[in-house]
Parts: structure tokens; C-alpha cells; sequence
């Protein structure tokens, strides 16, 4: 019982600080700080060197969730290697990914054995444990980060032949190097144990990678067999997560039989199972999107864990000594990464500008570098905890500097499609429609009575346009940035989208980078097109379940869907934007609105707030509005002044 309750104390305390630290990353992204740099401070700050609310026999108590972290964030790496979207920048990614894994690794294990007798724990260490140290902190420091790479490019919404290599070449090192630090970690063993180096040794290192390959394989195929059972998502969730986790274990267990049994050290990387496991399943089984999903929605808390243990676990003292070393180290790397991408840009016959901004990219550094460094502070921790630290550093500064510096290099070589700014309201309300069809027809003449200035553009000949009334019909013939300025794009306050998924999403694009519309629906035939769409702020129906859904709010709620539907006498609902500088600051409750007006919810930073009497508006808020036609024109009016 004391056993249970000395494991759970740890447990839950470290939930509530995980909390904390989650709370406390959004504060540091607001000042254009890495998250990761916010949840390792927040470890720090309540580690066993400054508060003390976890102790270090608390974090021993913790290690398994450090490994459960690890196998997910080597999984998360293996998920983003897909074999069709690399064919396209292969000769790129083949000759940048070997020259930086080349380059990078000599350099920095060169520079660090020069540093050696600077590094506090290894200063007093025999030559060939010096020169296997830098070998192994090399191997290290050529690791990347695709997750703050691929968050990046979401950001930017990036796309062209520079960011094509340059997610390629980090995701294909963070598979690379977890194999080449299996490869050296061996070999530093064998010198660090005095053993010799022969033919035995090279087959125990090649045995040890065959085995990893062949438990990857096994993993795979029952993560494969779980996502074919029909089981609540979460209950999935924690299967595939704890079958990644297993090869922490089962590498534990081979270790010791090994050790007790023949006398040999047999060391199965884990962190390697659980990457080629998770490629398994993304390449070859028809799981990835579900697997995809399930890694996306619970990474956050897991870098939480991650990086907040990871804080914690840090000597703060040595932290600030080593600095300076870390600085250092810092530079070797960038010095490795810079020559790298040269000789790869240059072997692949890049462009100069590419060439010029080519290793901005792969600065990054997180998750699977801490994990290799953390294999080696549990392995020899008498030293290991403090080349931990000093990698952490590295890592740190890494990730401080590394994103800026990737998001220039977008801009710089013309490869970012952010969103254009919103345009001036010029008090007609404009609707431009694609596609002429029955649907198209009876919306336009249905939001002419209330005031709006349609347009509807088609790909249908002029001689076969029925037109009707007064209604301004366009026939086009290609999607591109002229067709859109002549259909007067940068007017209209929302654009209907009835094409394909290929012609509609060209014309989203185009929409949300060139023109900022606000309001952009869109008709979907394929359900699989749904997210590309949400990507763009589109709103967006699927007709395979709007029908579903429209009948379930009839039986849940017919008021509501009859006022949905417009068909409820007399009432009606319209979005409002707060533009008028008098109520902005002023609870609704203060605003003296008619009486048969209700304010349902307001739209804020893309975020839905459901409304109440002390709700303060603030300029640019969209407020949902039901009422009678008339009040709704008086509020409308209202605060729609500047």
C-alpha cells in the first residue's frame, strides 16, 4: 500500500504542474517564444534545483512517462516519412539529407572533442573515450525537428520545392540518425567497457538493428489489428500508444536476459521500434489517417509531459555553466548545417537562392534529440545527466532561433500563401457565387430582396445562360488571379463556392491569399476534402450529412431549425460586425437593444462565445443576432457605423 501511494503522490502532483505548464507555454508563445521553451522553464522552475515541488525521487518514480513521451514522439516523427509526397523532391532530399548528415556529424564531433578538456565531465577522460563522446554528442546534434518544422509550414501554409526538400531531408535525419546513434552508441560502449573492436562486435551491432526491425514489424502489425477493431476511439488511443511504449519495455527485458544469460549487452533501440513501426502503418496499411489523427490529437499533452519532465530533470547550477559551452556547440552545429546544405544544394543543382537560404531550415531541434540524450543520461548517468544538460541548452537555443529563421527563409524564396488582409467595408453587401445551377438561382434572388449585389460566375457558354430578372451572370473560362480582380473580388463580403472540390478550392485559395475574403462557403463532393477547406477558414457543407443534420435539429429543436430556415413568420437571423467605436467596451446588457432582439453568440479571434449580460464587446466581433426583420435592420445599422 505505502509502495502504491508513494508511486501516486508523484503522479498527481506532476498532473497539476503539467497543467500549469500548459498555461504558462501560450504566455510564451504571445511574446514569439517557442512553446517548448515555455513548459521547459515551467520543469525548471518546479524541479528538485529551484522550488522543489517535484524532488528527484519523485522524477525517478516518473521515468516511464519520459518513455511513454519518447515512443510517442519517435512515432509522431514516423508518421510524417510518406513515400509518394517525397518522390517529387527525391534527388534534392537524397543529396541534402546525406551531405548535412555527413558534414554536421563530423564537424560537431570535431569540434566538440576539440572542446573536451572546456567540458566539465570530460576534461579528465582517456583519448578514446573523448573521441567516442564527440561521437556520439555528434550524432546528436544532427538530429531535427519536424514537429516545429511542420508546424511552421501550417503556418505559413508553405508549399513549393524548398520546403518539399527541406521537410524531407528532416524528417528522413530523424529517421537516419535514430539508426546511426544505434550504430555508434554501440560502438562508444564497447570502448567506454574496454571491449575490442572485432567481427563479433560488428555482428552484435548488425543482429541489434535486424532485431530492432523485426519487433517494429511486430508492433506494427498489432497496432495494424487494433485499428481494424470497432472500439471507442480513446480505448484505441491508449492501445497504440502503449504498444509504442513496449519497445521501452521489451528492450529492457532483452537487455537484462542478455546481460544475465550470455553476458553480452544487447541493446534493442527502442526509440527506433517505435519510429519504423509508426512508418509501417503510415505507408503500408490503409490506417494512416486514422493513425495521423489519433497522433495529432493527443501531441500536445505529451510534449506537456515531455518537455516539462525534461525541464526538471535539468541541474540548473551546471545549466549556467555550461552556457558558454552551449553557445559554442551552438555555432559548430549551425557551422555543420551551413557547409551541409551548400554541398547538398549544390550536388543537387538547386537554385541560388535556395542554395542561399537552405539550411535556415533545419535548426530546429527537439523531440528526438532530448530523447537520444536521454538514453545516454540513463545509461551512464555519471556523466551522461550533465551532457544532458549541455545538449538541452544546445536544443534550447536551437529552438529560439531555429523558427524565425526558417520562417524568413519561406518568405525569401517566395514560398508562403498567408492569408491577405480583410478589405474595407464599402456598405454594399456583395455576394459573388461559382456555379450556375436551380441552387444558385433561388439564393441570389432570395438575398436580392434583402439587399445584397449578387454576381454568379459559371464555365457555361454566354448563349447557354438563362438569365433571370436582374441578375448579373458571368460566364469565365479558367481560375486565376486576373479572372478573379475582373470579377471584382476585392468588393465582396462573401463568396458561394457550387463547383468541383478542384475548381472550388482553387478559387478558396486564391480568395483567402490575394483577397481576404471573409466569408467563404464552399460545397464539398468529397468528404476526404473537408480539412483542406477548414485550412482556408471556409465554411463548409457536405450534402451527405447537411440533410442528416437539418432533421436531427428538427426533432432536437424544430423552433430553431424553423428559424434556421427562415421560415419562422417575421423573424430572421443575421451575423453583425461591431464596427461602431461607442458600444466597443460596453456589456450587451447596457446597449438598450429592442426588445425582441437577442444577441446569440459572438465570433472573436475565429473563437465562438456564447453570450450573457456581461459579455464587453470589442471592435471586429461578428455577433449572431435573431429578430424580427425590422429591429434586425435598426441593429444592423447601428453598429455597423465607423
Amino acid at each position: 500500500m505505502d509502495v502504491q501511494i508513494s508511486l501516486l503522490i508523484p503522479l498527481l502532483t506532476f498532473v497539476i504542474i503539467a497543467f500549469a505548464s500548459e498555461s504558462i507555454s501560450k504566455f510564451f508563445a504571445k511574446i514569439h517564444l517557442p512553446l517548448i521553451s515555455g513548459l521547459i522553464f515551467t520543469g525548471i522552475i518546479v524541479g528538485p534545483y529551484v522550488l522543489k515541488v517535484i524532488s528527484i525521487d519523485a522524477l525517478d518514480h516518473l521515468t516511464y512517462l519520459l518513455d511513454i513521451s519518447l515512443a510517442f514522439i519517435a512515432m509522431a516523427a514516423g508518421n510524417e516519412l510518406h513515400i509518394v509526397e517525397l518522390k517529387d523532391s527525391l534527388k534534392s532530399i537524397k543529396y541534402n539529407t546525406f551531405s548535412q548528415l555527413i558534414l554536421t556529424f563530423v564537424i560537431s564531433a570535431f569540434g566538440i572533442f576539440l572542446l573536451a578538456d572546456y567540458i566539465p565531465f570530460m576534461n579528465n577522460m582517456e583519448t578514446g573515450i573523448k573521441i567516442s563522446i564527440s561521437a556520439l554528442l555528434g550524432t546528436i546534434f544532427i538530429a531535427r525537428s519536424p514537429s516545429s518544422a511542420i508546424a511552421i509550414i501550417k503556418e505559413m501554409r508553405a508549399k513549393g520545392p524548398f520546403v518539399s526538400t527541406a521537410i524531407g531531408v528532416i524528417v528522413l535525419i530523424d529517421v537516419l540518425v535514430v539508426i546511426f546513434f544505434a550504430i555508434v552508441f554501440s560502438f562508444t560502449e564497447s570502448v567506454i567497457d574496454h571491449i575490442p573492436l572485432n567481427i563479433s562486435l560488428m555482428g552484435e551491432i548488425l543482429l541489434e538493428l535486424l532485431s530492432s526491425v523485426i519487433l517494429a514489424y511486430i508492433i506494427a502489425k498489432l497496432m495494424e489489428l487494433v485499428f481494424s477493431l470497432k472500439i471507442f476511439q480513446p480505448v484505441k488511443t491508449a492501445i497504440v500508444i502503449l504498444l509504442g511504449y513496449s519497445a521501452f519495455i521489451i528492450s529492457e527485458l532483452i537487455l537484462n536476459w542478455s546481460l544475465q544469460n550470455f553476458n553480452i549487452h544487447f541493446f534493442v533501440e527502442p526509440l527506433l521500434v517505435a519510429l519504423l513501426a509508426s512508418f509501417y502503418i503510415t505507408n503500408f496499411t490503409k490506417h494512416k489517417l486514422e493513425f495521423s489523427d489519433i497522433l495529432h490529437k493527443n501531441g500536445l499533452w505529451i510534449y506537456v509531459i515531455f518537455f516539462t519532465l525534461t525541464g526538471a530533470n535539468l541541474s540548473l547550477d551546471l545549466f549556467a555553466k555550461v552556457w558558454g559551452i552551449a553557445l559554442i556547440l551552438f555555432l559548430i552545429r549551425i557551422g555543420g548545417l551551413y557547409f551541409g546544405s551548400i554541398l547538398g544544394g549544390l550536388a543537387a543543382k538547386n537554385s541560388k537562392q535556395h542554395i542561399k537560404y537552405g539550411w535556415f531550415p533545419y535548426l530546429t531541434q527537439a523531440g528526438i534529440g532530448i530523447g537520444l540524450a536521454t538514453e545516454i543520461s540513463e545509461k551512464y548517468p555519471e556523466w551522461g545527466h550533465d551532457a544532458f544538460t549541455i545538449i538541452i541548452a544546445v536544443i534550447v537555443l536551437s529552438q529560439i532561433i531555429g523558427p524565425p529563421l526558417f520562417k524568413y527563409s519561406i518568405l525569401k524564396v517566395g514560398e508562403a500563401h498567408l492569408k491577405a488582409p480583410d478589405h474595407k467595408f464599402d456598405g454594399i453587401k456583395d455576394l459573388l457565387i461559382f456555379g450556375y445551377e436551380n441552387i444558385s438561382h433561388a439564393i441570389a434572388l432570395e438575398l436580392e430582396r434583402s439587399g445584397w449585389n449578387i454576381k454568379i460566375a459559371t464555365f457555361l457558354p454566354p448563349e447557354k445562360i438563362e438569365h433571370l430578372r436582374n441578375l448579373e451572370i458571368i460566364s469565365i473560362n479558367k481560375i486565376d488571379l486576373q479572372t478573379l480582380k475582373k470579377l471584382d473580388s476585392d468588393k465582396i463580403e462573401a463568396a458561394l463556392l457550387l463547383l468541383d472540390d478542384k475548381k472550388n478550392y482553387q478559387i478558396a485559395e486564391l480568395l483567402y491569399e490575394h483577397f481576404g475574403t471573409r466569408e467563404v462557403i464552399v460545397r464539398i463532393t468529397d468528404k476526404e476534402n473537408y480539412q483542406k477547406f477548414k485550412d482556408l477558414n471556409c465554411y463548409v457543407i457536405d450534402p451527405s450529412k447537411a440533410m442528416i443534420n437539418l432533421m436531427m435539429q428538427y426533432v432536437k429543436s424544430p423552433t430553431s431549425a424553423t428559424l434556421l430556415l427562415g421560415e419562422l413568420k417575421g423573424q430572421s437571423s443575421i451575423d453583425i460586425e461591431v464596427r461602431d467605436l461607442t458600444v466597443v467596451g460596453k456589456y450587451l446588457r447596457d446597449l438598450h437593444l429592442p426588445q425582441d432582439v437577442i444577441v446569440l453568440s459572438i465570433e472573436r479571434h475565429n473563437q465562438i462565445i456564447i453570450t450573457h449580460g456581461y459579455t464587453k464587446l470589442e471592435l471586429g466581433d461578428i455577433m449572431t443576432v435573431v429578430g424580427s426583420e425590422k429591429s434586425l435592420e435598426e441593429v444592423e445599422l447601428r453598429f455597423g457605423i465607423m
